[in-house]
């Protein structure tokens, strides 16, 4: 399965949710890679702790594979590689954890020509076949690599894809979720025009909210009245909001809640983190572990 996670603004946590839903599919036993597509800032080593490549890599990029430099990026085994201690070693039942960075200073992508397509669809391909779930990073907004993305998988009709829409729980990530599918040069129109049939690539895209504070969280701990009042008003706009946009509950596959080990170091969470250190909370990774399952359950996925 090809997972791509994608955004219409920055800093919506997609790509700390990313890595840890490909990391907790491992852990769930299932062969799990991730490819750094956020081309113009591709740090997903820095978040699997993996310092040799937390700017993306010096040689043997995605980059470099894309432009025809090399036949087959790099691989970065995470639990071999990675610097953090609990990520070393693979746990017993858990399945394989690679990372295929991008390429430092490699910036984005200025333009797609048929090479560039043709390379991404047999790396798509390759990797479709080994692993169980092939978790693509794309850069934020309208870009190049979106058109690639598109192009590609219109030429694999027989391997399926899905798309992750990330967005936080404000008005204007709302709205430019929304955008991002169904505006201009959005997903859908883009895709339409690239032969993709709309209404089929519709039920393949679906929305994650992420950073979201819930009503008895312990950060509202200390509000006045009047404060929660707002907030739970305001909440109720939001919902209002989402469901005009097409970004409501019907169209989300889950929601990430707001967690300050994740705001301050965007790192994997792990069960010592929310166990043993206590410095993550339960409901985020159990949030995590969620979206591990649903992206690859078709049911989750039915009558949304």
């Amino acid at each position: 399965m090809l997972v791509f996670a994608i955004s219409d603004k920055g800093g919506t946590g997609r790509s700390v949710t990313s890595t840890n839903v490909a990391y907790r599919h491992a852990l769930q036993g299932n062969d799990s890679c991730y490819l750094d597509f956020d081309f113009g800032s591709p740090t997903a080593g820095a978040i699997f702790s993996v310092s040799s490549v937390a700017r993306g890599t010096r040689s043997g990029g995605l980059h470099e594979y894309l432009r025809g430099e090399l036949t087959e990026p790099q691989r970065i085994d995470v639990w071999a590689e990675s610097d953090r201690e609990g990520l070393r070693v693979k746990p017993p039942g858990a399945g394989r954890l690679v990372l295929l960075p991008g390429s430092r200073g490699g910036g984005e992508l200025s333009s797609v020509d048929e090479e560039t397509v043709h390379r991404c669809v047999q790396l798509f391909g390759r990797l479709e076949e080994e692993f169980d779930l092939c978790m693509v990073d794309v850069s934020a907004g309208r870009s190049f690599t979106a058109e690639m993305i598109l192009r590609a998988t219109v030429r694999l009709p027989a391997v399926p894809f899905r798309w992750l829409v990330y967005h936080r729980w404000t008005r204007q990530h709302i709205i430019a979720a929304d955008g991002l599918v169904n505006g201009t040069d959005g997903l859908l129109d883009a895709g339409a025009r690239f032969g993709h049939d709309p209404e089929v690539l519709r039920d393949r895209i679906r929305f994650v909210r992420t950073a979201v504070l819930e009503s008895e969280a312990a950060e509202l701990v200390g509000l006045r009245d009047e404060q929660r009042a707002w907030l739970g008003a305001y909440d109720g706009e939001l919902r209002e909001l989402a469901r005009r946009h097409g970004v409501g509950r019907t169209t989300m596959l889950g929601k990430v809640p707001l967690d300050p080990i994740l705001q301050w170091r965007e790192q994997l969470i792990s069960d010592e983190d929310v166990l043993a250190s206590k410095i993550a909370n339960a409901e985020t990774a159990a949030a995590f572990e969620d979206l591990a399952k649903k992206i690859m359950d078709d049911s989750a996925w039915e009558g949304l």
